[in-house]
């Protein structure tokens, strides 16, 4: 019995799993949700809204149209500003040129005006931006970058004209 062939014993393999490609795919997904989720968040623009506390009023005791600053952008880059109502104006409307010396100056001018008499940098003024259909777009950014240079927080764009403003575009 001593030629017998010994027992040939199989070796045991180790049984390790290879986790490299799981951890990649891993990544993979958490950066995935992250993205979607980041993407998926809504997006607003800060919107300047009046405080519901006391509000002095400026020139005249009303306080609307006289802190309002209307400017009607037409077509061949005319530019037409007035200051309260058009019917009853602070300013009457004049036709003034685009940059530095033209709206900017104005616009400048008139807010110092108003925060000095009010007292307070938060009470300034109200612009509003009217474009008409002839208006070039360019303009419409040029006096939004007007806003951005004078540092009024307060503007809106409108699109509907009244009869006087439609006719004073005509006029001029």
């Amino acid at each position: 019995m001593e030629n017998l062939p010994k027992k040939i014993r199989s070796k045991k393999l180790s049984a390790r799993v290879d986790l490299t490609a799981m951890v990649s795919v891993s990544f993979l997904l958490i950066i995935f949700f992250m993205v979607v989720g980041e993407l998926s968040k809504p997006k607003a623009i800060d919107l300047a809204l009046p405080d519901n506390g006391d509000i002095t009023c400026g020139w005249h005791g009303s306080c609307g149209e006289n802190r309002s600053f209307t400017i009607l952008l037409g077509d061949d880059d005319k530019l037409i500003y007035y200051m309260g109502i058009l019917s009853y104006p602070i300013i009457p409307a004049k036709e003034i040129e685009y940059g530095k010396e033209g709206i900017r100056k104005e616009l400048l001018n008139k807010n110092k005006q108003i925060q000095e008499y009010t007292g307070s940098s938060k009470n300034g003024l109200t612009v509003i931006i009217k474009p008409s259909k002839k208006c070039n777009f360019k303009n419409l950014v040029d006096i939004l970058d007007e806003m951005a240079i004078t540092k009024i927080q307060t503007y809106a764009i409108v699109n509907d004209f009244t009869p006087e403003e439609t006719k004073l575009l005509a006029d001029n």
